[in-house]
């Protein structure tokens, strides 16, 4: 029963955003921004490529970017897939000074990775690390001294091991974020991943979407069916 009560309140959730539209032509950037050195469309998708020598041996984490404008309360589902290595989405997030391998951004990120450790957590890039580890419902709130953050555990989703099973390795995965207030979900393959309150004062509220690529091993990354659903 309870199951079944999480996927009720997981589909009404998802009719409450009106507007919907594709971020991704299917056939080239419009609409992105990033280093093109790293980032093209093959077979269909998004993909981001990186190798151990040359201008495509990242020296530091970089992001392909959404000039669509930033999002606040949103729902977004894309298919991804990863060979080797990290990467995610980018949400709510925010521009810091570029790179030498391109844009760099600060922000909420919805994980995930070629490993069996990472993928569906919440991270904060360039901020405030961890906020949910994969199976966790937490609750992130000031720290007693008034500025940092503490993230309290109040749940579980899920199990980490099984949602890491129903992962499929180097082949498509469908992934889903929804943002709500300052509640934060993340789905893979129907199953959810994380469930976070953020109740810090440093909780963004808007921002922009982008796609990682991470520094470290040679690695590859796909992204498809983009749909971003919002209120507006």
């Amino acid at each position: 029963m309870k199951i079944k009560l999480i996927t009720l309140a997981t589909l009404v959730a998802g009719f409450a955003f009106a507007g919907e539209q594709k971020i991704f032509n299917g056939t080239d950037l419009t609409g992105w921004e990033g280093n093109e050195k790293l980032w093209s469309v093959q077979d269909g998708a998004i993909t981001g490529k990186t190798s151990n020598e040359g201008d495509t041996k990242l020296k530091h984490n970089t992001f392909l970017v959404w000039k669509g404008g930033t999002v606040s309360d949103f729902e977004l589902t894309f298919k991804y897939r990863i060979e080797k290595g990290n990467s995610g989405v980018q949400y709510r997030s925010k521009a810091l000074a570029p790179g030498e391998n391109g844009p760099i951004i600060s922000g909420y990120q919805a994980d995930f990775e070629a490993g069996a450790t990472y993928s569906g957590i919440l991270y904060e890039e360039r901020g405030r690390g961890i906020l949910a580890q994969r199976g966790q419902q937490t609750k992130i709130v000031t720290a007693e001294d008034g500025k940092k953050h503490k993230v309290e555990v109040a749940g579980s989703v899920g199990d980490s091991k099984e949602i890491q099973a129903s992962i499929k390795s180097e082949d498509w995965n469908d992934y889903k974020i929804v943002a709500k207030g300052n509640h934060l979900e993340h789905f893979i393959n129907g199953k959810k991943t994380v469930d976070v309150t953020d109740e810090h004062s440093g909780a963004a509220k808007e921002g922009l979407l982008a796609l990682q690529i991470h520094a470290g091993p040679a690695m590859v990354v796909q992204f498809k069916d983009m749909i971003l659903k919002t209120d507006k």
